[in-house]
């Protein structure tokens, strides 16, 4: 293992996240708040140390997929310890087990908190807490590959380890480029989001921590009823923007490069779309409340299944309250997830799609025993390795789902609860239903359930297994060996 070349991307790692803390510095600046320093000091000693790591690049820079693997996990750990220390120094959150949930939940955009009054914190708290969504949405390391010249011909193996979905491409033959490509789609995205929200009278302030959560479909939100209190028209604003950051990147690029026929043929971002239109629908019909006018109704529904499908997890309305059939259906949406290449989180459709067409395969092989089907999506024919890969992910998520679920179990809550508990954070959702519903919080869990949620959310969002390679026993057999580099 190339245990040199780990400790270089840590240290970068480290000098970026640094570099991010003095953002709610100026914030705390501006609103002259006494807490601010912390930022300051933490900003220079993360950016100090990953100084003195990356002053010398190793002479070895190739690196293989268990490397990227681990250098993975470690940055995501590494990145979530490093930014509790501002809740925890500062004591508006005095517990590390709760500081380093809020930390993680905000860098894995899962949403989910444990405050039980989020406008008790400061504004450059606040900040922070959303910015972790910016920053965790496109990925961590792919920032660094956007903005450094890793070398050594290796660096898909870090793109692939992190990035959503069950197989990852190149937009441009080099992996720098593609990170860059896809980082300023992100971006101008972002600040097109601001300024809608910004047109429709929504506070500075809030729209810019609003489009913060949207982009990295997070949902921290910055009020206790995350969205309800805010105009039809900014919950409207929201909706599409969280729609278009689930939307796979692939397209935008398309787009971008008029490549007209080709985005809009993508069979992923149509089952997608129509996913969320059947869904709205559905759930507009069983929710209906003939006091308001039907679009509330529409809007409501709309809203919910959009931040459910999308895993942002704002919410307008406590939908814990809604009928069986729509809480029925939020749940499956929550496996459902985005689109692969998105920000968001989930199984993601593409899985769902070549799962679905795998079994209809299987049907046709059955009834026709000698026929040779191939499984194609967008008229490409999907290789038995990526279906290959798509059976052991979701193997892998039932077995790494039931784990988590038995040791809740001894929180002796209802199921519901500890069901969907577990299944807002391995899908980086937030809310889930009963006691983590969205007007509820994690903060009842003990240390223990906290940890084996927080351990759900990082692998959730890593797309499992780097997380679980991390603690695979062989991954470090004979790395620690004198003489091993």
């Amino acid at each position: 293992m190339n245990k040199a070349m780990i400790r270089y991307i840590l240290g970068w790692i480290l000098t970026i996240e640094g570099f991010f803390m003095l953002l709610p510095w100026l914030v705390g600046l501006i609103y002259r708040e006494s807490c601010t320093w912390i930022f300051l000091i933490v900003g220079f000693c993360s950016m100090g140390a990953g100084f003195l790591v990356v002053r010398k690049k190793p002479e070895r820079t190739v690196f293989y997929m268990r490397e990227g693997c681990v250098a993975t996990a470690l940055s995501w750990i590494l990145i979530s310890l490093v930014g509790c220390l501002p809740f925890r120094i500062s004591g508006e959150i005095p517990s590390f087990t709760d500081a380093f949930f809020e930390t993680v939940s905000g860098f894995t955009t899962t949403g989910a908190t444990i405050l039980g009054d989020v406008e008790a914190l400061s504004h450059c708290m606040l900040f922070w807490r959303s910015l972790t969504h910016w920053m965790g949405g496109m990925g961590v390391l792919v920032l660094l590959l956007a903005v450094i010249r890793m070398g050594g011909g290796s660096n898909m193996n870090l793109m692939r380890a992190e990035s959503t979905g069950p197989a990852v491409s190149k937009l441009v033959p080099k992996v720098m480029h593609s990170a860059r490509i896809v980082y300023m789609i992100y971006i101008a995205l972002t600040g097109v989001m601001v300024i809608f929200l910004l047109a429709g009278r929504m506070p500075l302030f809030d729209a810019l921590t609003t489009a913060l959560g949207t982009a990295g479909t997070g949902g921290f939100g910055i009020k206790a009823d995350s969205m309800a209190s805010y105009s039809p028209y900014l919950q409207w604003v929201v909706t599409v923007f969280m729609l278009a950051f689930g939307v796979n990147f692939n397209a935008y690029y398309l787009i971008l490069f008029k490549k007209w026929r080709q985005a809009f043929h993508m069979e992923e971002v149509r089952y997608y779309l129509l996913v969320v239109v059947a869904a709205s629908a559905i759930i507009t019909a069983n929710i209906y409340n003939t006091a308001v006018s039907f679009e509330e109704n529409l809007r409501t529904a709309t809203f919910q299944v959009t931040s459910i499908i999308t895993t942002t997890g704002f919410a307008t309305t406590d939908f814990n309250l809604w009928p069986e059939t729509s809480r029925f259906l939020l749940v499956l949406l929550m496996f459902f997830g985005a689109c692969a290449g998105s920000t968001g989180g989930g199984l993601k459709i593409s899985r769902i799609l070549i799962m679905v067409k795998t079994i209809g395969r299987e049907f046709t092989s059955y009834l026709f025993p000698k026929s040779v089907k191939k499984i194609k999506v967008d008229g490409k024919t999907v290789e038995d390795d990526v279906v290959r890969g798509v059976h052991v992910y979701l193997a892998a998520f039932a077995v790494l789902f039931v784990i988590s679920m038995f040791c809740l179990s001894f929180e002796n809550i209802d199921l519901i609860s500890s069901f969907t508990a577990v299944a807002a954070t391995i899908n980086n959702i937030g809310p889930g239903l009963n006691l983590v519903g969205p007007v509820e919080s994690f903060a009842f869990f003990s240390n223990f359930s906290k940890y084996v949620l927080i351990f759900d959310m990082l692998a959730g969002r890593l797309e499992l297994f780097p997380m679980l390679i991390l603690v695979y026993p062989l991954t470090w057999k004979g790395v620690f060996k004198k003489g091993k580099k």
